[in-house]
Parts: structure tokens; sequence; C-alpha cells
């Protein structure tokens, strides 16, 4: 198990997230982590500046269209089509009965 580069109380952590784990998860959680931090001390580690432009490989960018102003549908229309309609807007059930 490769040491941590700093030492975190697993029993502890868990405590406080109200985890009941056995030792032996407690083991595995400390391997796990200790792999975790080991790995960003290495990318730390590691000269240069980083590029912006390497944030993804394919270089996306965002597709924007313009706004059109469009007149919105009949107000009448659409309320033709509900099963039931009550001054001017929809009747539906209720989400939550009450009594």
């Amino acid at each position: 198990m490769p040491a941590m580069p700093i030492e975190i109380d697993i029993a502890h952590v868990a405590r406080l997230a109200r985890l009941d784990l056995t030792d032996a998860e407690l083991d595995a959680y400390r391997a796990q982590l200790g792999v975790i931090l080991d790995h960003a001390a290495q990318v730390q580690s590691l000269e240069g500046e980083p590029k912006v432009d390497s944030a993804h490989p394919l270089g996306f960018v965002n597709a924007y269209r313009d706004d059109v102003v469009v007149p919105s549908l009949d107000r009448e229309e659409v309320l033709s089509q509900a099963p039931e309609t009550e001054d001017g807007y929809f009747v539906v059930p209720p989400a939550l009965e009450s009594e």
C-alpha cells in the first residue's frame, strides 16, 4: 500500500459521514485514497503552465443562433385543445390531495 502524502484519519471521516465501516473497508478506502492523493501529487509536480486551449482534445466551440422573435400561439386555439379550462387557464388534477 503506498504511503499517503498527507495523513487522513479515514475512520474519523467515516464517522463524520455517519458511515459504519468495517476494518477491511477502512483499509480498502485508505489504500484507494492513498493512490488518489499520490496521483494528485504527481500531477502537481509537473512543470509548465496550463494551456487554456487544452481543456478538450476536440476543440469544441459553442454554436449559437440568433434570437428570432416569432408570434406565440393563440391562447384561445391552445385552450380549445384542452379537455377542461377555466377563466383562460388549463384545469388539471391537484398534485397533492388535501383533506
